[in-house]
């Protein structure tokens, strides 16, 4: 992981001064707990979580309040300011700051979606298949969103389809017993921050 984060800090900006990283894949697959990770071995990166972004009504239209609450702010290098929604009392709650830091994190499903590549220094998918991953985010949040989740299914199948991320992965991440496996992304081109995984073989460890 440290490997990981040291590459990723090696990166050329791509926001204004951030080097913005992406991490989508399936709800379920494990985003949060590997970004939470991921920013630990980068120092205590900032994170932006896109549960805090969608809601019930929006639950992928909301490019355009993340263009203005964090992407322009950032781009000026600025610290952005983005009000987190609460899914069970149905409301946004105060903003909360997210300091235009050298490496700053966004994930959740549509992390990696069109309107925002352009401004990813990287986009990481978590590999892992669609039926396992909503297998596991069912099993976590438990019968009482047995419906909502139903209805995610649908919404997160109409939006991969419509705007696919997977394809234009830099690296595909892979949940092992211990640690992760960082493979090369559909998406990858050859440069300095791949050489490590391309040159020790089909994986690498991190």
């Amino acid at each position: 992981m440290h490997d990981l984060a040291a590459r990723l800090r090696g990166l050329p900006p791509s926001l204004g001064p951030v080097r913005l990283i992406g991490v989508d894949g399936h709800a379920g697959s494990g985003k949060s707990t590997f970004a939470g990770r991921l920013a630990a071995a980068l120092g205590g990166a900032p994170v932006l979580h896109l549960d805090d972004v969608a809601s019930h009504e929006q639950l992928f239209a909301w490019t355009d309040r993340l263009m203005a609450q964090v992407i322009r702010p950032l781009g000026r290098g600025e610290s952005a300011y983005c009000a987190p929604y609460d899914w069970r009392t149905r409301a946004f709650g105060a903003p909360r700051p997210l300091p235009a830091a050298p490496v700053v994190l966004i994930e959740g499903v549509g992390a990696g979606r069109r309107a925002l590549r352009p401004y990813l220094a990287r986009l990481l998918w978590m590999e892992l298949p669609p039926e396992e991953s909503w297998a596991r985010g069912r099993s976590r949040d438990g019968a009482e969103q047995r419906a909502f989740w139903d209805g995610w299914i649908r919404a997160e199948q109409a939006h991969f389809a419509a705007d696919p991320s997977r394809p234009h992965a830099d690296l595909l991440i892979l949940q092992k017993a211990e640690g992760y496996e960082v493979l090369p992304g559909p998406g990858s081109t050859p440069g300095p921050d791949h050489t490590a995984t391309q040159s020790e073989g089909p994986s690498a460890m991190w």
